[in-house]
């Protein structure tokens, strides 16, 4: 049924069209996971799941998004592993694995493609990334950066990264790609904390008062912990970014490496937004019964994209709320979230976080 999720736009459909369609996509998987994952059928049996008593998303059973960290969850022959995936984690924790084939591959492809062509158009844009090439040198086994870096090719024109593989700041580089495109649209893509470390904090070095960046995008995800304990809240980091770069166009997203591809983008009002591939249910901490729109609660994600691993209904570390559903003043229709950060005693998984451990512990 995939196919029919691409022929329509990403943010189209209402709530009770998304409910339908959604529904009969995740039963779908259900079964086909069932039938080719053990550990995953096991799960099922233990839950004593019955098909016929789905009516919405939130009627597919989920199971902690920390499994991935104790088992290895494969809906494939191993033979048919085209790459993996591990989660961002800080030393000595253990990290998620996820086992992709190139259908999933793919099918996280075209989502991705769909949903980023919403915000900023459809066609391929240069990307000048605030990481190191040495993030993605490794093409069989990708960190979640690595991960999000390889998702956005799809959508560039050409991609250049702006630090060195110690992660110090490449200034030619970066000088040469903004008298390249000084003026055009292209795109800024890095996490959080790296973007303040590495570019923000040494922007002196490139006079950014010579380019003309009024049309870029900065596309940011994760990693608010540490900035926020620097006293960086969103609110500061977009105004600096903003006051030092010219940059208008913020694009911030909630998204992990379990379940790549199904990103929650941040729309021109600042709200995150769930595609028709995916949806947030908010749920009580105590008795994970649903929680109201305006209720904070822990957040469990659901995807279509997950075809390779059974992935596609889980519950997160992290809490959030549901601001409303198809009334966004943006005007895409379907859930939009506000992530509060990760619960009480959840271990560090965010990508700037994860850096961020690591230069402390450096220094």
């Amino acid at each position: 049924m995939i196919e029919s999720f691409y022929e329509l736009q990403p943010y189209e459909l209402g709530k009770e069209e998304k409910r339908k369609l959604l529904m009969k996509e995740l039963l779908e998987l259900t079964s086909f996971h069932k039938g080719r994952c053990k550990s995953y059928s096991n799960f099922l049996n233990a839950v004593s799941f019955d098909p016929d008593a789905v009516k919405s998303p939130k009627d597919i059973p989920f199971f902690p998004v920390r499994t991935f960290k104790d088992i290895d969850l494969l809906s494939i022959p191993r033979e048919e592993v085209f790459k993996t995936m591990t989660s961002s984690g800080t030393t000595g924790q253990r990290v998620s694995k996820i086992f992709v084939d190139k259908e999933t591959a793919l099918i996280q492809q075209k989502a991705m493609v769909k949903i980023l062509g919403d915000y900023w158009g459809k066609k391929r844009l240069p990307i000048l990334v605030i990481d190191s090439k040495a993030t993605v040198r490794n093409r069989d086994s990708f960190s979640a950066r690595g991960a999000a870096i390889i998702g956005l090719q799809v959508v560039a024109r050409e991609m250049i990264y702006a630090l060195n593989d110690d992660m110090t700041l490449n200034v030619d580089i970066v000088k040469e790609f903004l008298e390249k495109y000084s003026g055009q649209r292209f795109i800024i893509f890095g996490f959080t904390f790296i973007v303040w470390q590495s570019l923000y904090l040494n922007s002196k070095a490139l006079d950014f008062s010579k380019y003309d960046l009024s049309e870029a995008f900065l596309m940011t995800g994760g990693g608010w912990k540490k900035l926020i304990s620097d006293s960086v809240s969103q609110e500061v980091f977009k105004q600096k970014i903003k006051e030092i770069f010219g940059i208008n166009h913020f694009l911030d997203h909630y998204g992990m490496v379990e379940q790549t591809g199904c990103i929650y983008a941040e729309c021109e009002c600042g709200h995150l937004h769930a595609s028709i591939y995916s949806d947030v249910i908010i749920r009580d901490p105590i008795d994970f019964s649903v929680k109201k729109n305006g209720e904070k609660g822990l957040i469990q994600v659901v995807s279509v994209l997950p075809h390779s691993y059974p992935g596609h209904s889980l519950l997160t570390e992290d809490e959030g709320v549901v601001l409303g559903e198809d009334d966004c003043p943006c005007g895409r229709k379907g859930k939009y979230i506000q992530i509060l950060g990760r619960i009480k005693s959840a271990e560090i998984r965010g990508c700037s976080d994860t850096y961020a451990d690591k230069l402390e512990r450096k220094n």
